[in-house]
């Protein structure tokens, strides 16, 4: 059996969506899985000896799987205590134990590890995609020196009006969009515009909000307000980001709402119904079909379009 596993930027259907707050140390259960499997197959058909087999065997793939799959039957604990049925966690429990049940535990223990696998890939991702709004977060310069009755004044970027006269340090953020009043300036804008290299401006050019003032004092007039200036507007995106839904993405979850437990009735057909009409019908290579149906249809692959 092999399990479908996307990068979850996607909620899975009908569960919402959960927590990425799992750091790095969570790769240790996977390291344990891993290497236990590993072992396991090596024992069972390449060096097999005679003590590896009965109780032994079940025991040693049991411990396998446990490091894996203790988190997901504990979130599929928690969903159905919450009303939520058929959700990825449901789905991976119910195929990895049906498969320990038919006695194939190299695969239900190898399921289980590519999902957790897939799992450490995703909160990588995630949390990388955290520090870096982190990062454009300090971006936003926390106050701005205006020129009022001939001296600078340190005053909160939001109270600057468009017109005044902003002075820039060295090494300080630019607070507010505006033109250059000195005769030049050099700029690292790469938190706005991503360019590594210092950008170099003469009197008269716009000056970008949160670049930095790499070599001498500079001033600017103000010609946008703070909440309509350049990083003003770039942290109201991402901040608004999730909140905000495709079209596509509400009409893929809806469709998925269905689709789940859709498959998880043709799942549970697929085992049962070839009795009435296979005359040699068995039981587990029945449900061996069905779990790798219910696997390889987990919604993931629908989801992902969005």
């Amino acid at each position: 059996m092999k399990s479908h596993k996307e990068p979850k930027s996607h909620d899975h259907v009908g569960y919402e969506e959960h927590s990425h707050d799992n750091d790095g140390g969570n790769y240790i259960p996977s390291i344990i899985s891993l290497s236990l499997l590993l072992i396991g197959l090596a024992l069972e058909h390449i060096f097999k000896p005679s003590l590896f087999y009965g109780w032994l065997l079940v025991t040693w793939y049991i411990a396998a799987y446990l490091p894996v799959a203790l988190p997901v039957i504990k979130e599929t604990i928690e969903a159905l205590k919450k009303g939520e049925v058929f959700t990825e966690y449901f789905l991976m429990s119910v195929a990895t134990i049906g498969a320990m049940f038919i006695e194939q535990y190299p695969e239900g223990v190898a399921v289980m590890l590519f999902y957790a696998i897939g799992e450490l890939f995703q909160n990588a991702a995630v949390n990388r995609a955290k520090n870096n709004i982190t990062a454009l977060l300090d971006v936003r310069p926390k106050t701005a020196h205006v020129l009022t009755n001939g001296n600078y004044e340190t005053v909160d970027p939001e109270s600057v009006k468009i017109g005044d006269t902003i002075q820039v340090k060295v090494g300080e953020k630019v607070p507010l969009d505006g033109r250059l009043i000195s005769k030049q300036a050099s700029l690292n804008a790469a938190a706005i515009t991503g360019e590594s290299n210092p950008h170099s401006l003469t009197e008269g050019e716009n000056v970008l909000a949160g670049s930095i003032n790499l070599e001498s004092v500079i001033e600017v007039e103000v010609e946008k307000l703070y909440n309509d200036s350049s990083v003003a507007k770039i942290l109201n995106l991402v901040q608004n980001a999730t909140a905000k839904k495709a079209k596509t993405e509400l009409l893929i979850r809806r469709l998925a709402k269905i689709y789940t437990p859709i498959v998880v009735y043709l799942a549970i057909a697929i085992c049962i119904l070839p009795y009435f009409f296979v005359e040699t019908y068995q039981f587990q290579d029945w449900l061996y079909r069905a779990l790798i149906f219910l696997v390889i249809s987990c919604p993931c692959a629908l989801v992902i379009s969005i």
